[in-house]
């Protein structure tokens, strides 16, 4: 991740639907729409889920009931080899690869892998056997803190920092677990309260409709967005309808850049574009009509009008009662 830019994640989650071929076409389109990173989910669905967990509402929705969760996630995994080629398709497209892992066999895979940044998903901020696995690696770490109270969190950094991985290497996103998140209960200000309360970098993983959050959150100071997309939001799947299109992806893309440029450094200054009009918008003393020689400046027969190439108004007070030391025309710059 680079400093003083946003870095943006491409979340192609299981969008990929458990199929290679569109898992790698997910790492083109995420290439193509200029994200910094394309972030998938390696987990083991029965290290993940015992049989007995019902699905998630927004599950149930998107993906029917006719299957149980354990049953719905066998589908999505991607196994060591797919991981590889994954892998080896981000290099070509010069992207990032990360992933989410969801137990104690994927954080394996993936420091196989050589994965040098590892993102927490939301549910797991309360894992404590994960955490501690996860904070002796002393990797960068992205954490998502979707349904978490700040004492939570707290103790999620408490555990992560306590085992070698360094403050300054994590950071906390802000997130609403909902599929999609209504944009009311997107709280984007938690962001600051976050950094202010932990010393932390802080970003917005966001599940609202559309773009709109994504590009508030720039402007915020999120120095992470990740956002859900898809090929095809039509696609069967649990995440299909609440991710962006590639299109859309890339126009999200391009606002947060424009909104990270438009925010720039925070020094009050003329910039170069700016200063191209600066003596064409400002004004000078100018006779108000013809002044002849000897004749004191007074409000009467000096005002101020374009260009600003002569005596700035703001020297007005020194210019009145002095002398004319020549003729001037109406409209014609005094000078002194």
């Amino acid at each position: 991740m680079l400093k003083n830019r946003i870095f943006i994640i491409a979340e192609a989650g299981v969008n990929h639907n458990g199929e290679l071929e569109i898992a790698l076409k997910m790492v083109d389109a995420a290439a193509e729409a200029g994200a910094d990173a394309v972030k998938f989910q390696t987990f083991r669905a029965e290290s993940m889920v015992s049989r007995s967990a019902a699905k998630a509402y927004y599950q149930k929705n998107t993906a029917g009931e006719s299957e149980s969760q354990i049953e719905m996630l066998k589908k999505l995994e991607l196994d060591m080899a797919a991981h590889k080629e994954l892998i080896a398709r981000c290099a070509e497209r010069n992207i990032e690869f990360l992933s989410s892992p969801f137990d104690s066999e994927s954080i394996d895979m993936l420091v196989s892998l050589g994965l040098k940044t590892f993102k927490i998903p939301s549910g797991e901020i309360n894992n404590l056997p994960y955490l501690r696995k996860l904070g002796r690696l002393n990797k960068k770490i992205i954490l998502s803190t979707g349904m978490s109270e700040m004492t939570e969190i707290g103790d999620a950094l408490d555990i992560l920092t306590k085992e070698g991985t360094r403050r300054e290497d994590i950071t906390v996103l802000h997130c609403s677990t909902a599929y999609p998140a209504p944009h009311e209960e997107a709280n984007l200000r938690a962001m600051a309260a976050m950094k202010k309360e932990f010393n932390v970098l802080v970003g917005y993983s966001d599940h609202t409709p559309g773009m709109e959050a994504a590009i508030a959150a720039a402007a915020l100071g999120a120095s992470v967005i990740e956002k859900h997309f898809t090929l095809d939001k039509s696609m069967p799947g649990p995440d299909h309808k609440a991710s962006l299109t590639p299109e859309e992806l890339k126009a999200m893309v391009e606002a947060v850049r424009n909104t990270e440029k438009a925010l720039g450094d925070g020094i009050k200054r003329p910039l170069p574009e700016e200063l191209k009009n600066k003596s064409v918008v400002r004004k000078s003393i100018v006779a108000m009509k013809d002044i002849t020689e000897g004749d004191i400046f007074s409000a009467g027969n000096i005002t101020v009008k374009r260009p600003a190439s002569g005596i700035s108004p703001m020297d007005w007070d020194n210019v009145m009662g002095k002398t004319a030391g020549r003729d001037f025309k109406k409209d014609e710059l005094i000078e002194l």
